[in-house]
Formats: C-alpha cells, sequence, structure tokens
C-alpha cells in the first residue's frame, strides 16, 4: 500500500505496507489476467505481511498464470537503515515489536519471514528481490547486503532506481523532463556487483514519482513509459517497469499503461521481448562469464 492512495490525506500505509486493501488485490490479479490475454509477463513482488491475511487464492491465481513473485520483505523495510527503528515507520510507533534486534537483524527476519511465509500459504519460493525503494548507488557501496541476499539464497536484486529530474507538482513535463528520464532509463541498465550478485535496476519514472510526487496525468506517464520502451528497443537494453498496484488502480484503472507495453514489444517484430527478472539475470551472468 503506498501513501496518499486511494485520497491524499491518508498516510496510515506507512504502517500496514502489507495489509492490501481489496482493489489492490483486484487489481493485481486483473493486470495479471490482461498481461496473459497478451502474451506478457508481469513480475510482482510480495510485502510477506499480506499473507496473514485469510484470502490469499488472489496471489495463488497470479503464480498459477505463470508470473513470477519475489521477496519485498515482510514490513517494506529499508534495507539500508543502519538503525532498527529507523528500517520502518510501523517500528516507530510500536518499538516493542523490534525485541531488541538491531537493524541487521531486522532486515534479514524481514527476508527470511517473508520467503518462509511463500513456501507455506503459496507454496512457491520467492523469485528475486526487490528492496523496498531505491537508491542511486544501489548496493554497491553495500557487500554486507549483497553478502546478506546471497546468503538468503538470491542469485540477483533489483534495488537501483537512477536519479532523474523531476516536473513542478501538476504541471506538464517538458521536453527537459523527459530528456532526464531517457538519460536515466541508459543508467537503469544490469551489471554484476564483485560479489556476484547481480543488480536489475528499476526504470524511470516510477508511478510513485509521476503520480505521487508530481501529481502528472496518466497521459504524461504513457508518454514517458513510450519513450523508454521505444529507446531500449532502438538501444537494445533492458526496460524494468516499476509501479505499485495500491497506486495504479486509482491513476490507471483501464491498465492503460500494461496494455501499452504489451503494444509495444507486439509491435517491435521480434527485437523485444517480455520476460521475468531471472531471466534478465540469468543472461546477464551469461553474457558477463
Amino acid at each position: 500500500m503506498s501513501r496518499q492512495y486511494p485520497q491524499r490525506e491518508m498516510m496510515e500505509w506507512d504502517f500496514q505496507k502489507g495489509n492490501l486493501n481489496q482493489e489492490t488485490k483486484t487489481y493485481s490479479l486483473k493486470a495479471a489476467e490482461i498481461a496473459s490475454g497478451l502474451n506478457g509477463i508481469i513480475h510482482y513482488f510480495c510485502v510477506g505481511r499480506v499473507l496473514e491475511q485469510e484470502d490469499v487464492k488472489w496471489l495463488k491465481t497470479i503464480s498459477e498464470l505463470g508470473h513470477p513473485i519475489g521477496n519485498h520483505t515482510y514490513d517494506h523495510v529499508n534495507v539500508w537503515a543502519t538503525e532498527a527503528e529507523k528500517t520502518q515507520f510501523r517500528f516507530q510507533r510500536s518499538p516493542w515489536l523490534l525485541g531488541g534486534k538491531t537493524a541487521d537483524q531486522v532486515i534479514r527476519q524481514n527476508i527470511r519471514l517473508t520467503t518462509e511465509a511463500m513456501k507455506q500459504r503459496l507454496n512457491i519460493s520467492p523469485d528475486g528481490f526487490r528492496t523496498p525503494g531505491g537508491s542511486t548507488t544501489a548496493l554497491n557501496d553495500r557487500a554486507d547486503l549483497q553478502n546478506m541476499l546471497l546468503a538468503e539464497g538470491f542469485s540477483w536484486v533489483s534495488s537501483k532506481y537512477p536519479r532523474h529530474k523531476y516536473s513542478p507538482p501538476k504541471t506538464e513535463p517538458d521536453n527537459d523532463i523527459y530528456q532526464s528520464i531517457l538519460s536515466a532509463q541508459k543508467e537503469a541498465q544490469p551489471y554484476i556487483y564483485p560479489s556476484g550478485l547481480v543488480e536489475i535496476p528499476m526504470s524511470p519514472i516510477s508511478d510513485v514519482g509521476a503520480f505521487r510526487t508530481s501529481f502528472w496525468k496518466l497521459e504524461y506517464f504513457l508518454k514517458s513509459v513510450e519513450l523508454c520502451i521505444q529507446q531500449v528497443i532502438e538501444q537494445g537494453g533492458v526496460f524494468d517497469f516499476l509501479c505499485h498496484p495500491s497506486i495504479m488502480y486509482v491513476e490507471d484503472p483501464h491498465f492503460e499503461t500494461i496494455k501499452l507495453i504489451c503494444k509495444l514489444v507486439d509491435q517491435s517484430r521480434g527485437r523485444a521481448e517480455l520476460v521475468g527478472l531471472s531471466d534478465i539475470a540469468k543472461r546477464v551472468s551469461r553474457n558477463q562469464s
């Protein structure tokens, strides 16, 4: 769940990240069905706390449709935090939940709990790991986090979000903004850390930046997505679309973005394909071995 959605004044979701509302779950499942019908694939990331809810059939159906589901921690914790209470708002309001753990212990437990919850409730193992939030420096200077993820069984991570310009709120982005996003997209290409962990960056612009920060209209977002995909098709790159169903069901209720992505790939005449991030990670490892 995302703060300020479905109403701008809502902030409670910061304390209940994985407690998804019905609209978000319905949108997630419908997105999977639409993508499957268009020969597409969506890589989902699960905040483990949602698996405490009684009904997880919607998530099982997403998996059965062939869409991969990765680990997104249990409480949507900040993996870069070095103080336990700063890993999540939930722990600032309810510090007893930390039980004296260090930040490292909180993060590791959050990852393990989600992996175990997915195994027990969905009967699947997580397909990769995405950090809640992103960083321009990714895990480049955090060998400890790289090794933690490798020790937890992950061969790749998606943690980098490249820096770019944002348009002022409620204003139409000009060419300078779009060009900044396109430049950032060039920086959002996979690579391998010295530890052997593969990094698959998130592509700009996220729905958080577009809608929550800049108050974009959907048409602006669609234009940005199309420009980025056209660029990666021309240059032979990777586009890792980043969105949150809790935002998209409000901003894009008719799934126009997903339909656009599938259409552009279909029209590429074989120059592009829709795959899960694990397929990308395998190709990166193969090409650099």
